[in-house]
């Protein structure tokens, strides 16, 4: 009787486990979202519905990208680097070629082309150096992050590089429809994502190299070039981050983008893709980053101090890891 009632007590935990971290972000964003209208009018009103998912745009195209480079196997804490190694060499491009009559109106299309492939060499190269070189992956992108940062200090000599070219702005600062341009660009790349997960080939071929890399590569998958592959995808992301952030301020420097990798990580973890690898879905990350844009949003619009955000965010962020945690040692 004693070990019928253990073992019922084991199967209720790992029903309730199982089931928050099926649906858990789900309830959470809901529940937030009913709370924060009841809390305040403004809350509801499309143009702060559109500001937030405007204000998410930074993390949200990190984050995406980030959960396939985990679901894969990897880590990338280089993102925040490459963030503005990307923003300072598009407005660097902008404003030189700007400077001579015959690529001013090219300009601004060349600079964030430019940021765009810096990013995405940039996260080939930390893919090459965790593959091919077969660098801790921790150890990788965190010493790289630090040599991509040093790099934009160099090159910017630590000055802030201005763009006087309003047409630079546009990428950012444009809207279709009031829909700003930040949206249309995160969300549709959260959505192409998506699609190379669950409806493509290589998407299966990233869930297999994180859930069992072995095995992969005994059935023939190179399991070295698909994660190579989804660390250039992030270092993709986080240069189409850093080229938006220089557009809509017209602006860059190499500090720019500090916390941007642990935070969306943190979203991530907090949308319910497992650290360990092998599962995940581009959808749940979305829907972290708009928990984490939510309280953030909410509590200025009730005017909550900042440090009430944070440990409230921490909290969240724990609560998730401990379910991950919790999942695994019972399978």
């Amino acid at each position: 009787m004693t070990q019928q009632t253990s073992a019922g007590r084991e199967r209720s935990a790992r029903t309730i486990s199982a089931f928050l971290l099926d649906y858990g972000i789900i309830i959470a964003v809901f529940l937030l979202y009913i709370v924060l209208s009841l809390q305040t009018d403004a809350f509801f009103s499309i143009r702060n519905q559109l500001n937030i998912l405007d204000q998410a745009h930074q993390i949200g195209l990190i984050a995406v990208a980030a959960t396939v480079v985990i679901i894969a196997g990897g880590f990338d804490l280089s993102t925040g680097a490459i963030f503005a190694m990307s923003g300072v060499i598009a407005a660097m491009v902008a404003r030189d070629l700007g400077a001579h009559e015959e690529f001013a109106t090219a300009a601004p299309w060349l600079g964030w082309t430019a940021g765009l492939i810096a990013g995405t060499l940039l996260g080939l190269l930390n893919g090459v150096l965790v593959t091919f070189f077969r660098i801790n992956t921790f150890v990788a992108t965190l010493s790289s992050g630090i040599v991509f940062r040093g790099f934009a200090l160099l090159i910017t000599e630590a000055e802030m590089v201005r763009v006087s070219d309003r047409a630079f702005r546009e990428l950012a600062r444009g809207s279709i429809l009031d829909v700003r341009h930040t949206i249309f660009i995160w969300l549709g790349f959260a959505v192409a994502l998506s699609f190379i997960l669950f409806r493509t080939r290589f998407g299966r071929y990233i869930f297999a190299a994180g859930d069992n890399p072995e095995a992969a590569r005994l059935s023939g998958i190179n399991v070295n070039l698909v994660r190579t592959i989804t660390f250039g995808i992030s270092g993709l992301a986080a240069g189409m981050a850093g080229v938006l952030s220089a557009s809509k301020f017209l602006k860059a420097q190499n500090d720019s983008g500090q916390g941007l990798e642990l935070i969306s990580i943190a979203a991530v973890v907090i949308g319910g893709t497992s650290i360990m690898g092998g599962e995940g879905a581009v959808w749940r990350t979305v829907l972290g980053v708009m928990l984490l844009r939510l309280i953030e949003n909410g509590f200025n619009l009730m005017n909550v101090e900042p440090f009430y955000q944070d440990i409230f965010q921490g909290l969240i962020i724990l609560l998730a890891v401990a379910l991950d945690a919790l999942r695994h040692r019972r399978s």
